[in-house]
């Protein structure tokens, strides 16, 4: 039988923040001036700013928050942004655990949060000297109540389908238990993987970076699987000539490793080139 957690008893309310950041990228090929048109238009459609304030409704659902305010923009050329202002409430305890443990996953969301708030922003971009376009969406989670934003992962990385995830968390304050004594942070926590199912980790090669005394815990993803027709927009990887096959692929390889990396590389990582199936 698993060891259940003593629920910590606290003298008021829970003044700890727990503060999320979820970046995702999704890496692109487009070869003319139309294929980058598309690619952004596809973008600016599937992240959208409707959508993106349903993805943050079920985030506080899963959180145990209520929404008290939500503004949405779309912008022009492109890209758009989500705020939610999110309050403070009794919401009931049970069927809520901090333990660390994978969230749920999209079909399973059912409920709705309010604690403090939760931001999108999105930023689509290209260049027309390499034939790269990316998107990137920045998630922002801040709660001040029992479930930490980290219970949102799963159902973010699969709501967005991302090649690469960087995340950052970290709890900051403190609160009082009954006795008065000081807790810097009322969840026992070793890695931000630890709330990831077994798929999702499968999925993906990770690396941490954890600063345990401070409370700061940082991951980073990268998927583990290549097939370039994934990053082929308005084109078909059996119309490519071998030797297109290689430039692209190195490109697009090249993009993901410089942006998980967040560094400029001088060549190309070693048996990151698969050959051609």
């Amino acid at each position: 039988m698993p060891k259940t957690s003593r629920k910590l008893q606290l003298h008021g309310f829970n003044n700890l923040t727990k503060s999320l950041s979820f970046n995702i990228y999704d890496i692109c090929y487009t070869d003319s001036d139309e294929q980058r048109a598309a690619y952004i238009a596809y973008i600016d459609e599937a992240y959208n700013a409707e959508r993106l304030t349903g993805i943050l409704t079920d985030v506080a659902n899963i959180i145990g928050a209520n929404i008290l305010n939500i503004a949405r923009q779309d912008y022009e050329p492109q890209g758009a942004s989500v705020t939610m202002l999110i309050a403070e409430e009794h919401t009931p305890e049970e069927g809520l655990t901090n333990s660390a443990t994978p969230g749920p996953l999209p079909e399973a969301v059912v409920g709705h949060l309010d604690k403090s708030h939760i931001t999108v922003h999105t930023y689509p971009e290209s260049h027309p000297h390499n034939g790269i376009s990316t998107f990137r969406a920045d998630i922002d989670v801040s709660t001040c109540g029992l479930i930490s934003p980290l219970k949102a992962l799963n159902y973010l990385i699969h709501a967005l389908e991302s090649d690469i995830v960087i995340m950052d968390y970290r709890v900051r304050g403190f609160t009082r238990d009954v006795r008065g004594r000081k807790h810097f942070i009322d969840h026992n926590m070793s890695s931000i993987q630890n709330y990831l199912t077994r798929s999702t980790k499968s999925r993906y090669q990770m690396m941490d970076v954890n600063v345990y005394q401070e409370n700061m815990f940082h991951t980073k993803m990268v998927v583990n699987r290549f097939q370039l027709d994934d990053y082929l927009f308005c084109i078909d990887v059996k119309d490519l000539s071998d030797k297109e096959y290689k430039r692209i692929q190195r490109l697009v390889r090249r993009e993901m490793m410089e942006i998980f990396y967040g560094r400029n590389l001088k060549r190309d990582i070693e048996g990151w080139n698969e050959a051609r199936p």
